[in-house]
């Protein structure tokens, strides 16, 4: 009868792992194979170069830029879109009114029902020097010193892609936060304020450990996505001005189908993949030694 269940599991689970095997982890292990080859997609030849692709991205110092650039991508979507999104997830759940909560979750979440090329391509005009609503608004209040091309200088190009990706993603995590918040009974709000614990302490004490695992997975997916990040780039910038707003997606793609360097462009991919596995296995194993500490 065990053996018979078993069995009768694998069989609902095989088709899950036939895809997963065949959608996932053949392309990983090919994407390792081309990255030890030189080769042209287009001819259809290749050759086996060992290292040399790594040892040519160890030496690239766009590649380097753009890993920079992923990692402030990455510091910044901590910031903002975790505990940011939970401080204000917090605040709006605190309302009394539950028409307010109600209108500002859906506030909130309406940047993010906008596609990243719209939104790019919003936030493209909005930056523009001369009819941009930014530098307009500088100049309605006196600060024209502060006025210039957003994304045509180098020192504010991947900036400003940044600043436009968090207003687009801001409130879906916040949105994730306060159903998180939801579930926690109100019981323990309600007797935290007997005991006279003021709104900053029941943040800390009830809110904050109770949203661990949402905050948890929140930090995964965050800094995943923030060494992926792609469209933003190419809608807004391209990468430019002089590759200084080039993240490794984009830089992986000028590679790849700019320069038909394909062997090259899978060591960067390995890179990514090696980063974004990394981020998530320590995420994962903070938070189980914290589950077993609670």
């Amino acid at each position: 009868m065990r053996r018979h269940r078993r069995t009768r599991g694998w069989a609902w689970v095989a088709p899950a792992l036939l895809v997963l095997g065949v959608f996932v982890y053949l392309p990983l292990l090919q994407n390792l194979q081309y990255s030890v080859m030189k080769w042209d997609i287009y001819a259809g030849g290749s050759s086996f170069v060992g290292m040399a692709n790594y040892e040519k991205l160890a030496g690239d110092p766009v590649f380097w830029r753009a890993l920079l650039n992923n990692s402030a991508y990455a510091g910044v979507s901590l910031v903002c879109q975790v505990f940011g999104a939970l401080l204000l997830a917090a605040l709006v759940e605190g309302l009394r009114s539950e028409r307010w909560r109600r209108a500002l979750r859906a506030i909130y979440f309406v940047p993010s029902a906008i596609s990243l090329t719209v939104a790019g391509l919003l936030f493209y005009f909005i930056y523009e020097p001369e009819l941009g609503i930014l530098n307009a608004a500088l100049r309605g209040v006196g600060l024209d010193s502060l006025t210039q091309a957003w994304l045509g200088q180098e020192g504010t190009a991947i900036w400003a892609v940044i600043a436009m990706s968090q207003w687009q993603g801001f409130g879906y995590s916040t949105l994730l936060f306060a159903i998180a918040i939801q579930r926690i009974p109100q019981d323990l709000y309600d007797a935290a304020s007997l005991d006279g614990v003021g709104p900053v302490r029941r943040f800390l004490q009830v809110t904050v450990p109770l949203t661990r695992e949402m905050t948890g997975l929140m930090i995964i997916v965050t800094l995943s996505g923030a060494f992926q990040v792609f469209n933003e780039v190419m809608v807004m910038t391209s990468g430019g001005p002089n590759n200084s707003s080039q993240v490794l997606v984009s830089w992986l793609y000028r590679m790849g189908f700019g320069r038909n360097d394909f062997g090259y462009a899978a060591a960067i991919a390995t890179v990514i993949f090696v980063l974004t596995l990394g981020v998530a296995l320590l995420q994962l194993a903070i938070t189980r030694k914290r589950r077993v500490e609670w």
